[in-house]
Order: C-alpha cells, then sequence, then structure tokens
C-alpha cells in the first residue's frame, strides 16, 4: 500500500465509498489498494483511505475506456500466460462476423482487475498460469462478482483428472482442452454477439 499522509476528510474516500464510484466490487478495491494501483493510507482503526483524485482519476479512464467501445461490440476477455497463445487468440478473434473488442490479461490477478474495470461479455481463461492461476481467479469471481452477465469459459491443458485434483471448477462452467477449439470458440462468441445487438 502507498504510504500518503492523511489530509482533510473531505480529500479522501472509504474502500466502499470508492467501490460505489467506479462500480466495481468493494473486493476489488481491495485488491487495487493492496498492489499499489490506487494509493491509499489506514487510519488508527485499519480502514483504508483513498484519495478522491485517485478515484476520480481511475473514474474518467474507466469513461474514456467505454466511450472508445462503440455500442454494440461484444468484449471478449482473455486471461492466458503465454504470449504466443495470446497473439493466436488476437488473430483468430480478427476474423469474427462481429465487432469484438479482445482484451488480454496474463494471469488471474489482472484479469480480476480487467474484469472490474471492463465488465466483459465472455471470459475466456486457462488455469495452469503464475501468481494467481484461474482456478482462484474463477472462484474469486464467482463468489464476489460484480458483473453476473460475464459468462466463463476454460480452455485448458490440464486433464479432467488434474481439475478434480485441484478442486474442481463451479458447476456450468464449459472446459476445452488444448489446443485452443477457435471454430468452437469463434461460434460461442458470434451466437452471443448476436443476441447482444438484437
Amino acid at each position: 500500500m502507498n504510504d500518503i499522509k492523511a489530509g482533510q476528510a473531505g480529500e479522501f474516500v472509504s474502500t466502499r465509498e470508492a467501490a460505489a464510484r467506479l462500480g466495481v466490487a468493494l473486493s476489488t478495491i481491495q485488491s487495487w489498494v493492496e498492489t499499489g494501483v490506487l494509493p491509499a493510507w489506514k487510519t488508527a482503526g485499519g480502514h483504508r483511505r483513498i484519495p478522491n483524485d485517485a478515484v476520480e482519476k481511475m473514474r474518467l479512464k474507466q469513461t474514456e475506456s467505454l466511450a472508445g467501445a462503440s455500442a454494440g461490440i461484444f468484449r471478449v476477455l482473455v486471461v492466458e500466460d503465454d504470449a504466443v497463445q495470446r497473439e493466436i487468440y488476437r488473430r483468430q478473434f480478427a476474423n469474427c462476423k462481429f465487432p469484438v473488442q479482445l482484451l488480454m490479461a496474463e494471469d488471474g490477478f489482472e484479469g480480476l482487475m480487467m474484469i472490474g474495470r471492463y465488465v466483459p461479455d465472455l471470459l475466456i481463461a486457462d488455469l495452469a498460469m503464475p501468481e494467481m492461476d484461474g482456478f482462484k481467479m474463477i472462484r474469486h469471481l464467482t463468489a464476489h462478482t460484480a458483473s453476473p452477465r460475464t459468462a466463463i469459459v476454460v480452455v485448458t491443458a490440464l486433464t479432467a483428472d488434474e481439475i478434480r485434483a485441484e478442486g474442481g471448477l463451479p458447476d456450468g462452467i464449459p472446459v476445452y482442452s488444448k489446443p485452443i477449439p477457435f471454430a468452437v470458440l469463434r461460434s460461442l462468441v458470434e451466437h452471443m454477439a448476436s443476441k447482444l445487438a438484437a
């Protein structure tokens, strides 16, 4: 957490107030504070206080990001630690029949931050990743989600037994084996995007 000094009370907001203003989960704000995405200080009672101007700056950044995407564009977030695989995703989704805004994250923690910021329509997640893996990210998302409309699909090299050994996944999440099944994913994206555009 950044070491900043407390000023007047009106210059700072609580994590709950910041979450409400930014439209993200409280846990997302807490993660952003702990990793330095948002600067903050702690009161004597252990409560975080975030500068108003930092929250406003993040809010403006969100607004600009949303404004940059045309209405009706389908957002897909791919969380994949392998740079080559991410590039393959980029090339494959460039050929979709419907406009797709493709977002990328390299691990589960970055994925959660991007979900909080951009609220994708579809999350395509790997499972075996450094830092926060896909299992933890998906469990956190399904337990604390601020965006229940985000559909989740898993694409992994792990076997069904290996997934079970890690505690499994929440019910209802489709799991596809690598190599990446682009024909299936494109068909899914185009079907979901057509419903969004209707």
